[in-house]
């Protein structure tokens, strides 16, 4: 893990890079379409491969941004918190531009069917809730909010439990037949919920008197 400040400057550009890479490669794929010159690039149903794309995306970058704590935790390295904020941005941006894009491609600009939509189909409601509960988390991810919260902070960044849980339903809720890959996620995510519900326990059975004083704000 990077020790130096040149070092974790160079992991956090690495970390924007691979965040960034999905989107770059999807954007292409999608000029490549647009432009006609390989009208296949996103297959047979373009609007579809963008949405899962986004989506899935998200997903994944959820389930990594939980990680990180387990990750501190059982590595001993603080310096891996400083990912998290960077990766649960990413989460937002490309959650957001998932729901954008079933706004624009797929609702096409029908806005009156917008919360129709929502409340006919479990799979719409159970994605739009996780994704109106992460826009107060990246609105008070800054340093400032972390400050004017205090304690509150934690407390209402725990949100990101909900919104993985709900992420994983809604991928189920999507799929029509073949579950394993929402199967993979719902026990990535058992596993991470698990690891917190295990600390927090084991923290009960020693008492007050074993805690630190000062909390991680552990997400």
């Amino acid at each position: 893990m990077p020790r130096t400040p040149s070092l974790l400057i160079a992991a956090k550009a690495a970390v924007h890079a691979l965040a960034l890479t999905p989107l770059a490669i999807l954007s292409w794929q999608f000029w490549q379409v647009f432009s006609e010159a390989d009208i296949d690039a996103l297959g047979a149903d373009p609007v579809a491969e963008i949405e899962h794309r986004l989506g899935i995306w998200t997903l994944r970058l959820l389930l990594v941004t939980l990680a990180i704590t387990p990750l501190r935790q059982i590595t001993g390295q603080p310096l891996l918190v400083r990912f998290r904020r960077m990766l649960g941005l990413y989460v937002f941006a490309y959650a957001s531009l998932h729901f954008s894009a079933w706004l624009v491609l797929d609702l096409r600009g029908y806005w009156t069917t917008l919360f129709e939509e929502i409340v006919k189909r479990p799979y719409i409601t159970v994605g739009f809730t996780a994704w109106l509960l992460l826009v107060p988390l990246a609105i008070t991810s800054t340093k400032g909010w972390m400050r004017r919260l205090a304690r509150n902070w934690g407390r209402l960044h725990k949100l990101i439990y909900a919104i993985a849980v709900l992420a994983v339903l809604h991928f189920w809720w999507i799929v029509k037949s073949d579950i394993r890959e929402p199967l993979l996620y719902a026990g990535i995510l058992a596993l991470l919920l698990g690891w917190r519900l295990w600390r927090w326990l084991a923290s009960r059975r020693r008492g007050p008197s074993a805690r630190p004083v000062k909390q991680q704000q552990a997400q």
